[in-house]
């Protein structure tokens, strides 16, 4: 092993930069491996790479410290590492020399448990859950063309030139409005809480969408923090959430009204398509011209047949009144004669009526009437012996003198 030498600058010793960091490394060489409590951040992992690297971060304070270890030996612990997971790892420290990174290359990983943040998530997650902010029942559904449309995103992101350019590649007439903000690091929930703020108070805004790329495990921890989940929550108008890529979660994705997988998914949900538009609309109008077509013929057709009948009513009224004549004529050519018939008929039946209360009638049946000077004769008592009597016949009278009265 060479020997670390410096340089002799007059009084002073001077190292280069590779002898310094020559030095320091065999010093680390010489410390013990330890283990190390930390959560597993922005792991990476390739089949061409030949170790594996992640940042272990203390949660407590956010301490962290980069590790590297053999891919093959990290394939063989079979762990399926997650960001946010807490580990032990075992492992001597050791200093990158060609770049002078402080690094601990790792012997072994032994999984602790869910890291702090994750639990705490976890519990967040539950509570809001228990509150109602991820439930169905409150998600809007998105307008059908927005008259404005609002855009939280990072400066100069990936993520706000994939939403605007579909947006606008979509719906060329569309009108965004951009609110540039943190959306990484301690400050971010705060400002992104303060774009929606902003954006909710800008007129015409009809929908907003929350977008930012991918990122590390601790990156996206902003989009989990309460305020902003709860000023999703809470915003006025509907929210797209389109965090991350599909397997990330965040928990302003469950408070959205709608999540997108990606921003160029969140543009597509946005707006529609002006092409397809404008074919719907063609197709609307000859759907119309057709309709409005086929009323006007069936109008055409009932206005000739209203026609024809009133052209053929003045025939039909005269044959009608010519009939009615007839009919009139044929009930005053009959009416004498119907009325003499139901008058002799009339009297017919009166005759009858008479006849049979006549006193004839009872005469010709063998009866006689018996007066005297003064009155007819109905008792024994009205007449006396060697009395005059009229006694009248069916056929004649004659008088008669009373010889015996009977009592």
């Amino acid at each position: 092993m060479a020997k670390v030498e410096a340089l002799p600058y007059d009084e002073r010793t001077v190292y280069s930069v590779a002898s310094f960091n020559e030095g320091v490394a065999r010093w680390l060489g010489k410390l013990p491996s330890v283990w190390v409590e930390g959560e597993v951040t922005e792991l990476r992992r390739h089949d061409r790479w030949a170790s594996v690297f992640f940042t272990l971060k203390d949660p407590a304070d956010g301490s962290s410290v980069g590790v590297t270890m053999a891919r093959g030996k990290f394939d063989a612990l079979g762990l399926d590492l997650e960001n946010g997971e807490r580990v032990h790892v075992f492992g001597r420290p050791e200093l990158y020399e060609q770049r002078g990174e402080f690094r601990l290359r790792a012997l072994t990983v032994e999984r602790f448990g869910l890291g702090a943040h994750l639990a705490a998530l976890e519990r967040l997650k539950a509570n809001l859950a228990a509150e109602g902010l991820f439930s169905a029942e409150r998600k809007r559904a998105l307008p059908f063309l927005p008259r404005r449309v609002g855009v939280i995103t990072g400066n100069d992101a990936a993520a706000k030139r994939d939403v605007v350019t579909t947006i606008q590649a979509r719906f060329p007439p569309a009108r965004v409005i951009v609110a540039e903000t943190y959306v990484q690091g301690p400050r971010a929930a705060a400002e992104i809480v303060a774009a929606i703020d902003a954006l909710c108070k800008e007129p015409d805004v009809d929908v907003i969408v929350l977008t930012r790329g991918g990122g590390s495990f601790e990156d996206l921890l902003p989009f989990s923090d309460e305020r902003l989940v709860r000023a999703v929550a809470a915003c006025r108008v509907p929210v797209v959430s389109a965090v991350g890529h599909e397997q990330d979660t965040p928990l302003c994705d469950l408070a959205a009204d709608v999540r997108a997988s990606t921003p160029t998914a969140a543009g597509k949900l946005l707006v529609p398509d002006l092409n397809q538009l404008s074919g719907n609309l063609d197709r609307a109008r000859e759907s119309i011209a057709r309709s409005v077509r086929r009323v006007l013929e069936r109008d055409r057709e009932r206005l000739t047949r209203t026609g024809d009948r009133l052209r053929a009513a003045p025939r039909l009224g005269l044959e009608r009144n010519r009939i009615q004549l007839e009919h009139t004529h044929e009930r005053l050519r009959t009416a004498p004669a119907l009325m003499v018939e139901r008058k002799r008929a009339g009297l017919e039946s009166t005759s009858a009526k008479l006849a049979a209360l006549s006193p004839l009638q009872t005469l010709r049946r063998g009866y006689a009437i018996v007066r005297t000077d003064s009155r007819l004769v109905t008792s024994s008592a009205d007449v006396r012996h060697g009395g005059r009597v009229d006694v009248t016949l069916a056929d004649g009278a004659f008088g008669a003198r009373v010889e015996e009265v009977t009592p």
